[in-house]
């Protein structure tokens, strides 16, 4: 395909970011079309998954992204008093060729932002200019614009093909699927801060406590030493039914409303209360869906990211489907010569895959084990966790879910455990 096509990519979040990168890669320079006036380090942690990890060192950013992220190296699951449940190993020390990472997203995003600067130039990013629609060509062969500028003046953009990776609340997918744009409420609202305090653990640990029928709290670690304090900058979310929806993501909430559910939580390594207590903001964002959609395409205008296939943040996965479909996008483009039959293949390649996974988070994936442990002790503390969910049982189900999600895990084809409890293993503390 001739690497003069013009391609219009709507929004610098990491998803279009990297899509940016990936095409720069395959030859070819796209625009970047953001709405806000100045982009800044927004957001709190997000979970890079091995996958994720592969295709920023195939950018060649592997080492600047090491810097600036945590390894992760176990995940441990509690119920709602502190017993485990079941743990695995993350990343290389499981047994895969790439590490998992934990990081700040706005970090993330200033050095995809920075690097496509570098790559692209300066003017490869237009900030301030808000794509309010789209009029694909009649003759099928371009799409334009309507953009509103920092000034509030109108103006059009034309393109050969517009990549819309605009978000959760997707302009793009509202005018391409207006049925299916407005998002549901779930009747649950995340309650999502940080902690700077010393390091727990391994160091390099992510928990998941609680029981989801109440509720949920996913803890891990996004900064080493953060601002030289020499202590460690700790993401934290806890779900909770809440009546009414917030319409403003950036609300703040206060932990307050939250303590409650984790008054009987005992975890040896870590005082849960005493984190949220010392919690720097408190957010608050409502737990939404969008039903998965059968198509992403509409003439030149393809969705990729969260505009095309929004899913629960359980499970680390919805950054890390984003940053893979700027790779698939890519190289089909530049491995097929007609530009309608490369975007058919991308969809091909990757609709009903993603769309499984979109699904399998509002099962809650992996964490369904906390939910079974729940039920199946009436909501009282169990004496041994083997009679209420064996680790072979519990070790299928993790299983099934990386394999769902593109990283089957090492040994499991030959029937090796990659699940234990970690009484059974030495775990060295962390230096304070």
């Amino acid at each position: 395909m001739s690497k003069t096509l013009d391609i219009a990519i709507i929004g610098a979040g990491p998803g279009g970011l990297v899509a940016a990168l990936r095409l720069h890669q395959r030859g070819f320079r796209p625009k970047i079309y953001e709405s806000v006036q100045e982009l800044k380090p927004l957001g709190v942690g997000i979970d890079v998954k091995v996958y994720g990890t592969k295709e920023l060192d195939e950018l060649g950013l592997l080492d600047e992204f090491r810097a600036m992220s945590v390894d992760a190296k176990e995940s441990i699951f509690f119920n709602k008093y502190g017993q485990e449940i079941y743990a695995e190993l993350c990343g290389v020390h499981m047994g895969y060729l790439y590490e998992q990472r934990f990081v700040h997203r706005g970090t993330l995003q200033m050095l995809l932002y920075k690097t496509v600067l570098e790559r692209l130039g300066d003017d490869a990013v237009v900030q301030g200019q808000r794509v309010l629609g789209y009029t694909n060509d009649h003759d099928g062969s371009g799409v334009m614009l309507d953009v509103q500028n920092r000034d509030g003046t109108s103006s059009s953009v034309h393109a050969d093909l517009v990549v819309a990776s605009d978000g959760i609340n997707s302009v793009v997918r509202r005018q391409m699927h207006p049925e299916s744009a407005d998002p549901v409420y779930s009747g649950i609202t995340m309650y999502r801060g940080t902690t700077l305090m010393k390091p727990f653990k391994s160091g390099g640990t992510i928990l998941h406590i609680g029981a989801p029928q109440i509720s949920s709290m996913i803890v891990y670690p996004i900064a080493d030493d953060f601002e030289g304090t020499g202590l460690t900058l700790v993401n934290w979310v806890v779900e909770a039914e809440r009546e009414k929806s917030i319409e403003d993501w950036n609300q703040l909430g206060s932990v307050d409303e939250i303590m409650h559910y984790y008054d009987e939580t005992d975890i040896p390594f870590l005082d849960v209360q005493q984190m949220l207590r010392d919690a720097r903001e408190v957010y608050l964002f409502p737990l939404i869906r969008h039903d998965p959609l059968d198509s992403w395409i509409d003439g030149r205008v393809i969705m990729i990211g969260d505009a095309a296939h929004a899913m629960y943040p359980r499970g680390g996965n919805g950054a890390c489907q984003a940053i893979v479909d700027g790779g698939v996008l890519a190289e089909k483009l530049d491995s097929i010569d007609d530009v309608d039959e490369a975007l058919q293949a991308f969809q091909d390649v990757r609709l009903k895959a993603v769309n499984g996974i979109v699904m399998a988070h509002r099962g809650e994936g992996y964490e369904i084990i906390r939910r079974m442990v729940e039920e199946r002790t009436n909501g009282e503390r169990f004496a041994d966790i083997e009679e209420v969910l064996p680790l072979a049982e519990a070790d299928g189900i993790f299983s099934t879910y990386h394999k769902l999600v593109g990283q089957e895990r090492p040994g499991h084809d030959d029937g090796e455990a990659t699940g234990f409890r970690t009484w059974d293993v030495l775990a060295s503390e962390p230096s304070a």
